[in-house]
């Protein structure tokens, strides 16, 4: 079965409802043709933008336990209705890790963009224990990678600002 966008009110392969597969690809960010984790990881950066600016620090962590429990749900509805492990158009895990990422830290634009950077960069690489997780069954290893990524991306970045004033926000 192919990655196209569900059609119609159906429910997909396997029972999977179409409101998980709508969330597992945020909108549909996940069908962009090339690099659908970094549109994900994009869509997770307008998120925390929009949270930032209109609610407080505890909004961001509640923003990210919502995200990451919703996304264990709808990765592993995506993943019956796609009916293989880890389809490429979820994305709904790089939303988490984006959010994750940028949690609690005063980024100036840069720093989030910094940030962006370092995420897409340990996502990919997926250093210990990132790849180990992935081979959680289900939503939740789909989600745990990118959980484990953003650790290393949240340090990453904290130890930058540190260095870098310029990635503070003013």
């Amino acid at each position: 079965m192919t990655d196209n966008p569900p059609h119609g009110l159906s429910t997909g392969r396997g029972g999977a409802p179409r409101a998980g597969v709508l969330l597992a690809t945020c909108g549909w960010a996940g069908y962009v043709p090339l690099a659908p984790g970094t549109a994900g990881s994009l869509v997770g950066l307008a998120c925390y933008g929009a949270v930032r600016l209109l609610a407080g620090d505890w909004a961001q962590l509640a923003l990210v336990v919502a995200v990451a429990g919703c996304g264990v749900w709808a990765a592993t509805a995506a993943e019956r209705h796609f009916g293989r492990s880890d389809p490429g158009t979820v994305v709904i895990d790089e939303v988490a890790g984006m959010l994750l990422t940028l949690l609690w830290l005063p980024v100036s634009w840069q720093g989030a963009v910094v940030g962006f950077c370092l995420f897409r960069l340990f996502d990919v690489v997926k250093p210990f224990p990132a790849r180990q997780v992935e081979r959680l069954s289900g939503g939740w290893g789909i989600m745990a990678d990118d959980i484990a990524a953003a650790a290393y991306a949240h340090v990453a970045l904290r130890i930058l600002m540190a260095a870098l004033p310029v990635l503070k926000a003013a």
